[in-house]
């Protein structure tokens, strides 16, 4: 009874503590930058395809590093015949000699040996050109993970500027309604005509219908961000950083130039897929020289055709071979092939030259947007500061019937105007950050 008592009271506990179905997916989940993506390197779809290449090319690697290596196989069949009038001639000392018998049942194994001693020095070219391809296959997957880099930096400061949209437009709202019950007071006291009140009503919900659009733009940003981080669209993501200034330092752009051709690995992977295509060039051209090459194996067969007279009993027998193949006439196969390889070396370095040159542009506009970004963010600030000093005093002299509504309105829109524009610099600064960041390599 104790048993049962206790049971019950632990399923009681239970019940009251347990969070209520669906309070899991309410709970806000707060991320830094460097936490959304240390996420996204772990659920990123594109990261796990890159890898996934990578173990294939260097799968391919090891079956190229088998190329020169001796082979064992191991053979073995049965082969029935038909019945044949059997061979045999006289002996002096006894019956006839058979020497080939009635044997339809036939019995066939071998152990044979393949070893290729020279290829012209096509195989290891071969596997020079494979090794070449895994590492830009290995370059692909530290380009992938700077594209997921870039891609959720542009996402989490998409979402923080969403943010602070709705907190500059909700303030909007709060200021529109604050507005409108001071003009209703004024109508209902008879100080201001009945179009004040709907020009404040049409003010409040245009402000209103600003920050729906905002929140709705702000859901899209979190679910954009939730995706490339592994959570559900539904889950509640905020942001642990705002958009202060970042404070980039200024850098040479010779010298950030410098900077990418040594790290990006896009200009990595195009050095060694040249590389590798100059290889395969290489294995091409081997074909115009001989082939060399061992081979040996043991039979054990019954009857063996190597043993004569032939007797329908197990006999083994061996063999071993040293081959040389010189192909000197293949109808322009080996031509064609360098031809092809050839081609492949030059589209390569064509495409390292304008891989160049659009970098060392990307570069460049990366530090003006930086620059311009910096100007941005001081003009934005400095129109905040005007507008809000603007703003008080507006409002001051409408309290004191100086002036009419019309100016509190053009002054608060030229307030929110002013901070949407300070968010927008805030984040296209962040954002200027990260692509030059991309541009650069690190």
């Amino acid at each position: 009874m104790r048993n049962w008592f206790a049971a019950l009271i632990l399923v009681l506990a239970w019940c009251l503590c347990a969070p209520p179905a669906g309070a899991q997916g309410s709970l806000v989940l707060r991320l830094t930058l460097d936490e959304a993506l240390a996420r996204a390197r772990v659920t990123s779809h594109r990261l796990a395809e890159a890898r996934a290449r990578q173990a294939g090319a260097e799968a391919a690697v090891s079956a190229s590093e088998t190329a020169d290596q001796p082979t064992l196989s191991a053979q073995a069949g049965y082969t029935r015949t038909n019945h044949v009038v059997e061979f045999s001639v006289p002996s002096p000392a006894g019956p006839p000699r058979v020497l080939y018998p009635d044997v339809p049942n036939n019995y066939y194994s071998r152990l044979e040996l393949q070893w290729p001693i020279y290829s012209g020095g096509r195989s290891g070219a071969l596997e020079r050109a494979a090794r070449a391809e895994a590492s830009a296959v290995e370059a692909e997957v530290a380009v992938a993970q700077a594209d997921l880099r870039l891609e959720v930096t542009r996402a989490f400061w998409a979402l923080v500027t969403a943010r602070a949209t709705v907190d500059v437009l909700e303030g909007g709202v709060t200021r529109a309604q604050a507005h409108l019950a001071d003009v209703r007071q004024r109508r209902g006291a008879g100080l201001v005509p009945p179009n004040e009140v709907a020009s404040a009503e049409a003010q409040e919900s245009r402000a209103r219908m600003l920050a729906i659009e905002a929140t709705n733009l702000r859901d899209v940003a979190m679910a954009d961000l939730g995706r490339l981080v592994g959570v559900d669209a539904a889950q509640p993501i905020e942001p642990a950083e705002d958009l202060e200034n970042p404070g980039a330092t200024s850098r040479a752009v010779e010298g950030l130039l410098v900077e990418a051709q040594a790290a990006r690995q896009e200009r990595r992977a195009l050095l060694l897929r040249i590389e590798s295509a100059t290889d395969r060039r290489a294995g091409a051209a081997a074909g115009r020289r001989p082939q060399v090459g061992l081979s040996g194996g043991v039979d054990y067969a019954r009857p063996n055709p190597r043993i004569f007279p032939r007797a329908d009993q197990w006999n083994e027998s061996w063999d071993a071979g040293l081959h040389v193949r010189w192909s000197l006439w293949d109808g322009g196969r080996v031509t064609a092939e360098l031809a092809q390889a050839s081609a492949v070396v030059e589209a390569g370095r064509q495409r390292l030259a304008e891989f160049d040159s659009v970098l060392a542009l990307e570069v460049r506009q990366r530090t003006l947007e930086i620059a311009s970004g910096r100007a941005a963010i001081e003009a934005a600030t400095d129109a905040v500061r005007a507008a809000t000093e603007a703003r008080r005093v507006v409002e001051e002299r409408y309290q004191a019937g100086v002036i009419a509504q019309g100016e509190v309105r053009d002054a608060e829109f030229a307030l929110v105007q002013a901070q949407l524009d300070e968010t927008r610099a805030g984040a296209a600064m962040h954002l200027a950050e990260a692509r030059l960041a991309r541009a650069v390599g690190r």
